[in-house]
């Protein structure tokens, strides 16, 4: 039977609250584990190698998979960043691509240059959605994944909603665009946004249209993915509410909502679209 695993962000349980430090890092595994999460997320650039590997008993105490959001800044960082990931059993390795080629047919060279890597080191590897990054662009994506027919997505679409400014209602050639997206990607993240800010209150009432869009291009990409994939595939979900400057704040920098709670609705949410959408679970 296919199955869904969500896992938790390491960076999203950073609380920056100011003139208070941050809780040790072991309180947010124990806290992750306690949740019923299947595992957390780690976010390095090539000089945090070191530290993430540090991390591996704690792994092992709680009982919690690993997944890796990498940040490689040059065409030669991702492989030791896959290396490590390896080393920790990652379920896979999402790239948020510091490496920004103007061109597809420049990005192209690179992309296969990296899955081929990843080939070698026998570690899955995804390319995430995101601002600031190769696929930081809608319209860039969609030719990418177009000239690379074997490339898998990393879908945090609320990047999309901020960088493209989505009007509401949506589009029909809006979301045919994001329908493209949804049908290339194996691994999607838990935010929701609108046109102006990448991380909103969920429980805001000037919000909940855009809860309904996202809720509803999760069912859709969750549908895909169980259409094409075999019959004992693990998805995996990954919540990623960040810290500030995500996560809005008043004027004495303290944030408007928990976010460990939004996660957790968000997760919730999820796992109700994974329910209707298998028959044997319905009926129960």
């Amino acid at each position: 039977m296919q199955s869904i695993e969500f896992y938790q962000s390491l960076w999203a349980m950073e609380q920056r609250i100011p003139g208070h430090a941050e809780p040790p890092v072991e309180q947010h595994f124990a806290r992750i584990a306690e949740a019923g999460y299947a595992g957390v997320c780690l976010d390095p650039a090539i000089d945090e190698i070191d530290d993430c590997l540090a991390l591996a008993p704690l792994f092992r105490k709680h009982k919690l998979g690993c997944m890796v959001n990498a940040f490689p800044d040059s065409e030669d960082e991702l492989k030791p960043l896959l290396e490590m990931a390896r080393e920790l059993n990652a379920c896979t390795v999402n790239v948020i691509s510091g490496v920004m080629p103007f061109t597809v047919d420049e990005a192209v060279p690179v992309l296969r240059r990296w899955m081929e890597e990843a080939g070698q080191v026998g570690q899955p590897v995804l390319f995430e959605t995101h601002r600031d990054g190769m696929f930081n662009d809608l319209y860039y994506t969609l030719q990418v994944i177009e000239a690379v027919p074997e490339l898998r997505l990393c879908a945090d679409l609320s990047h999309f909603v901020v960088d493209r400014e989505f009007r509401v209602p949506l589009s029909e050639r809006d979301q045919q665009f994001i329908t493209r997206i949804l049908e290339r990607s194996d691994c999607f993240q838990g935010r929701v946004a609108n046109r102006e800010q990448v991380q909103i209150q969920i429980d805001f009432p000037q919000h909940q249209e855009w809860v309904r869009i996202f809720k509803a291009w999760w069912a859709e990409g969750i549908s895909m993915w169980r259409n094409r994939n075999h019959s004992e595939a693990t998805l995996r979900f990954l919540c990623e509410l960040g810290p500030p400057s995500y996560a809005i704040t008043d004027a004495n920098g303290l944030e408007l909502s928990d976010r460990w709670q939004e996660a957790l609705i968000i997760r919730g949410w999820v796992e109700q679209i994974w329910r209707e959408q298998d028959p044997q679970l319905a009926a129960d």
